[in-house]
């Protein structure tokens, strides 16, 4: 058993072509590149979206839209997803992430009134739709939004305007 080493299947691997080592290799010359051109330089390779010089589809095509920076994306969670919770439960974006109904713990999470809850649930959130925060407080339940923090500049930064 110990003279037995694994091998590759015979002809399986070939030798690396070498071009460009004169002309009676069958590479010789131009080593298979064709005649001049930019591809025929040394180190010669472009990306994929390369057109020859020709004006890109990118810059060919308008800009349209508008991509606003300051805009708030939620992670929408419903009050019937509740349900599978404990009552009496503490519900915080931490805790809906770790029952996997919102994809990280810092999301913002807004409550949506869909479905119905029965049980009292103590939920702090960035956001709750009026028909939710009925619901919750229908059920004996509290709702408690989190206020963002407002961005204000430094005072010495206003006064060197």
């Amino acid at each position: 058993m110990s003279d037995f080493l694994l091998q590759p299947a015979p002809n399986s691997r070939k030798k690396a072509k070498r071009v460009g080592r004169g002309p009676g290799s069958g590479q010789g010359c131009t080593a298979g590149k064709g005649s001049n051109g930019q591809l025929a330089r040394s180190g010669a390779k472009h990306r994929a979206w390369f057109e020859g010089g020709q004006m890109p589809l990118q810059r060919r095509l308008p800009k349209r839209g508008f991509n606003n920076v300051f805009r708030s994306e939620y992670e929408i969670v419903n009050v019937e997803q509740l349900e599978v919770l404990d009552n009496g439960a503490v519900v915080t974006s931490e805790l809906l992430y770790e029952i996997g109904l919102v994809r990280s713990k810092t999301a913002l999470v807004k409550i949506l009134g869909d479905g119905a809850l029965t049980k009292k649930l103590s939920i702090t959130a960035d956001g709750a739709s009026k028909s939710a925060q009925e619901k919750i407080a229908a059920v004996g339940g509290s709702f408690t939004k989190i206020e963002k923090k407002k961005f204000i500049r430094p005072k010495a930064v206003r006064e060197k305007k």
